[in-house]
């Protein structure tokens, strides 16, 4: 046994909490880090709430496995047991871990590329805010790591409970007569999404199974996922193509002719048909979510869920049907619904099979393409630069907001103005044609997201790859 300083390891370890959960690189995930984060997290929770159970789940990147066994190790040096449920989405985890009225940990770094990975953290009634994270930090506890990590056995129940969420909320034949694609790739959720779709009448087709992590990042869809969508649609007769990011909070879903919908966009239909009353969505989104009449409230907060689950806790006090979204996708339901005698129970942290089987459910009266078509025409577009460091970001914004005219002509942008500029996240730009550039640096890796809003789709593409473009070249 090796004897350590949670305290002391975590400072020493490059490993910092992003916009979801602690991140960084694979090489700075050593045992001792995964342990000190683990003991500084019970450590919290302990003197919050009773438990004698952890639980632990991990998507399927290579060193996912190797530091939920550093996990359980100090789980079980703290005196509790670690129960790990195996390769599982993150919202399976967490709704498990609020049915059971436990902790967990999730070995995810979501859809960042496979070098890097997280931690994330759920108390007994939900994910981690802000000032659990600096209470994490502040930590520190003595602890100690064996030499050799034990190996795990996977407990299926959470996994079996996540399946049941869907498949008894939603009727038995409510997909019936629809063929639904499911592009698995390396997705934490590709083993569960095809028994939820079949019990629920679809015909599935599994495509794209990967034996090596794909980071797929649904706010930045790639050339060759959107061409894959609309062969696939063709190739075997789909009617719909769905997907996930690396742990399955983040949807990606196509509509009938193969053209992945934005995930606010998802999210607003949504909540549309499950009758939400009040919504809290991050600045990015869409600005049609607010213009649209369908949900009568909506509060604009900073990117990340737990910024989107604060503003939740405020709106549960006013409204009965509350929910948030992100541009990513993911879904958070804060309170319970009920529909035709059956309840779903609230899962307040980002869900990616919620919205999708939601829309794929109301298609059998009206087509997806026809739904977004009916809603304002304003468009959005994002994507990012890599490898893009947090200094060089700083350095940006700062330009930008002593001189924001001058930065857009450099942009390309002549002959256009900027007429208003929001600070909540990063810096969104609101120009005199009332197109909308937002530039942001990711809180999980070094990248630079640009974010952009306008009449057409294609307007809102060029917007953000003349912005990138331009960004790469001159700053």
């Amino acid at each position: 046994m090796s004897d350590y300083l949670s305290n002391v390891v975590i400072k020493n370890s490059n490993i910092n909490f992003g916009t979801s959960g602690a991140r960084g690189l694979v090489t700075d995930f050593s045992p001792e880090v995964c342990g000190a984060f683990t003991a500084n997290f019970l450590k919290v929770t302990m003197g919050n709430y009773s438990f004698n159970t952890v639980a632990i789940g991990i998507d399927n990147r290579p060193s996912s496995y190797d530091m939920a066994r550093a996990c359980a190790a100090v789980i079980e040096f703290m005196g509790f047991k670690p129960l790990y449920c195996g390769v599982i989405p993150t919202p399976g985890l967490a709704y498990y871990a609020l049915e059971e009225k436990i902790p967990a940990i999730m070995i995810t770094g979501s859809h960042i590329p496979f070098d890097r990975n997280g931690l994330k953290f759920y108390h007994p009634n939900g994910e981690i805010t802000k000032s659990d994270e600096v209470a994490i930090l502040a930590e520190n506890v003595p602890f100690s790591m064996p030499v050799i990590l034990a190996e795990l056995n996977v407990c299926p129940a959470a996994s079996e409970k996540y399946v049941e969420r869907y498949t008894s909320f939603f009727p038995q034949n409510a997909l019936v007569g629809l063929r639904i694609g499911i592009y698995e790739h390396s997705s934490a959720g590709r083993d569960l999404y095809p028994q939820i779709f079949s019990t629920l009448g679809a015909d599935v087709v599994s495509l794209g199974r990967s034996d090596s992590f794909v980071p797929i990042d649904t706010e930045a869809v790639s050339a060759e996922d959107r061409q894959r969508a609309e062969e696939w649609l063709h190739e075997f007769e789909l009617d719909a193509v769905f997907s996930t990011d690396g742990d399955g909070d983040r949807p990606l879903l196509s509509d009938e002719n193969g053209q992945w919908l934005r995930g606010d966009i998802l999210g607003l239909l949504c909540s549309a048909h499950l009758g939400v009353t009040a919504a809290a969505v991050p600045v990015s989104c869409n600005s049609i979510i607010a213009a649209s009449g369908l949900i009568p409230e909506v509060v604009l907060t900073k990117i990340g869920s737990p910024y989107v689950i604060a503003a939740l806790e405020s709106l549960l006090n006013k409204f009965e049907n509350v929910a948030g979204f992100e541009a990513n996708g993911g879904y958070l339901l804060a309170s319970n619904i009920h529909k035709s005698g059956r309840t779903l129970k609230a899962l307040p942290t980002r869900d990616a099979l919620l919205p999708a089987v939601t829309l794929l459910v109301s298609c059998q009266q009206k087509k997806i393409s026809a739904q977004v078509q009916a809603l304002p025409a304003r468009y959005t577009s994002s994507d990012r630069l890599q490898e893009f460091a947090a200094s060089r970001s700083a350095a940006l914004l700062e330009k930008v907001v002593a001189d924001a005219n001058s930065v857009i002509k450099d942009f390309g942008l002549h002959n256009i103005s900027v007429a208003g500029m929001d600070m909540t996240d990063g810096v969104r730009l609101q120009l005199d044609n009332l197109d909308i550039i937002h530039l942001r640096p990711s809180g999980n890796a070094p990248e630079l997201r640009c974010y952009a809003e306008s009449t057409t789709s294609d307007k809102a593409d060029e917007l953000v790859r003349m912005t990138l473009i331009a960004i790469k070249e001159k700053f």
